[in-house]
């Protein structure tokens, strides 16, 4: 797909001139000045006067933190304040590894660099990030598990005092994945909730798509390791979507609300819509009401809960009204956030968008051919303008290319009263962004943030131009208001 970019029209232009011609001003002044240093530098002989030799040391830590491992071991080897500089703790408390157990002849292999980083640096370590590319052959399988394994058990023992735990796309359900392989990988995730949670807030697990036995005995020692340590630390931030295998009928379940009940300390929770069922919903209202009765220092109410619900899951299931309702009432000020992709059946949203639900924020991904017999018009016409009074965030990723939905774009626009952002990706008409725009600036100044990417089957340029004479009477758009518009050729 190309994309033509329509340039933005803003009163500050002549501000970025200015800026412009001051940094090229700064440049001059520096290389005087850098050419005055060297002179002097020469004369005396001396290279603790050069510029970078002079840098403060939280300077030089707040350049390196941008520098890729590779490169900070090179700056380690310049001088020995940047050797020292470099074993700051804080420049490895974050680290990411992208795990895809192919071996190569130019690099490392990755169990050996995850190894060498956390026997040297682990013990300052307090977020890990892992990304895995899902296996297709049992050998790489085995190399994962391997490395995985060997970095979790090597923080243990090294007591890295981490905080945030992230690993994602295990896909455990591929058929790479051996018995033994799953098993082993589990033990060890449950050995480090053991032995290393102690500090643990946050975890994501994203993707992993478990077996609902090994599923639920990992989610259990979580919540084990957090009545162990709770009067210490609490797992405020938990991600679950894709946790367990699609095929699974979660809802089905009473262990996971039982779970997530005895979790006092979240506050963001993140789950498939597969898991939810009106027993989940009534786990987290009770847990809210116990924490309201006992004022406890230690509990936390649930401020954030987040929904994924794609096609490829089971999401008929059936969730009352009420149980919403009652969640609602006693989280005063919860955000629901529900993430839509590609579930295009009108009957099934209807299911999905009930109007008891507190919904904050709304992303829908919907792809469809002009063979397929759905239109987005209802959603936009009666789904949606259910959370007039609270809807505040709005994604919209559309193929309408058989209808037009101008109209009912700009009227949900005008009736939600909350909304700060709005992003459409859709089959649109040049002029629905100066309405668009019109709306903001007379109806709705909380809208602060406007993304509008034009779909379009043409690529003879008209669409820009008719874009760029609308956005020419949009000169001076107020300073607050993040606003783009692009036109984009669909394939």
């Amino acid at each position: 797909m190309d994309e033509a970019v329509v340039p933005m029209h803003r009163a500050d232009s002549t501000q970025e001139e200015g800026l412009a011609l001051d940094a090229e001003d700064s440049e001059d002044e520096m290389s005087e000045g850098d050419s005055d240093l060297s002179d002097e530098c020469c004369e005396s002989g001396s290279e603790s006067l050069s510029g970078w030799g002079s840098l403060p040391d939280v300077c030089l830590q707040h350049v390196f933190r941008f520098l890729l491992d590779h490169d900070r071991r090179s700056a380690a080897l310049v001088c020995h304040h940047w050797h020292n500089v470099m074993r700051s703790p804080s420049l490895w408390r974050y680290h990411f590894f992208h795990f895809s157990g192919q071996l190569s002849k130019f690099r490392q292999s990755e169990y050996s660099c995850a190894m060498g980083y956390a026997q040297n640096l682990g013990v300052y370590l307090e977020r890990l990030e892992v990304r895995v590319c899902p296996p297709r052959r049992p050998l790489a399988a085995q190399r994962l598990e391997q490395t995985i394994s060997g970095l979790l058990a090597e923080l243990i023992r090294v007591r890295a005092p981490l905080r945030s735990l992230s690993l994602v796309k295990l896909e455990l359900d591929r058929t790479a994945w051996t018995s033994g392989l799953r098993k082993s990988l589990i033990k060890c995730l449950i050995h480090l909730l053991h032995r290393g949670a102690s500090k643990l807030t946050s975890v994501c697990l994203n993707g992993m798509r478990n077996c609902l036995h090994q599923g639920l005995e990992l989610l259990s020692a979580l919540s084990h390791s957090q009545m162990r340590v709770y009067s210490h630390c609490y797992i405020s931030s938990l991600s679950l979507e894709g946790f367990f295998s699609g095929a699974v009928p979660v809802h089905l379940n009473s262990s996971l609300p039982c779970i997530l009940h005895h979790m006092q300390g979240l506050t963001n929770l993140s789950l498939s819509y597969s898991y939810l069922s009106d027993e989940l919903l009534m786990a987290l209202q009770d847990r809210q009401q116990r924490w309201r009765q006992s004022h406890s220092a230690d509990g936390r109410p649930l401020q954030t809960f987040s929904l994924y619900c794609t096609l490829n899951e089971p999401h008929s299931q059936l969730v009352c009204g009420d149980s919403w309702a009652a969640l609602s009432s006693s989280c005063l000020d919860l955000k629901v956030k529900l993430k839509v992709d590609q579930v295009i059946n009108t009957d099934r949203l209807a299911r999905l968008l009930l109007p008891e639900i507190p919904l904050k924020e709304y992303s829908m991904t919907a792809f469809y051919s002009p063979e397929e017999e759905w239109s987005a018009t209802p959603l936009l016409h009666n789904m949606l303008p259910q959370y007039r009074h609270s809807l505040q965030n709005l994604t919209l990723d559309l193929s309408n290319c058989s209808e037009s939905l101008d109209e009912e774009l700009l009227e949900l626009v005008s009736v939600c009263e909350c909304l700060k952002q709005l992003r459409v990706w859709a089959f649109l008409e040049t002029w629905t962004v100066g309405r668009l725009l019109h709306i903001r600036l007379t109806q709705r100044v909380l809208l602060n943030k406007i993304r509008v990417r034009i779909y379009s089957v043409s690529e003879n340029g008209e669409q820009e131009d008719q874009l760029e004479d609308i956005l020419s009477s949009y000169l001076h758009l107020p300073p607050e208001l993040d606003f783009s518009a692009i036109v984009y050729t669909f394939v």
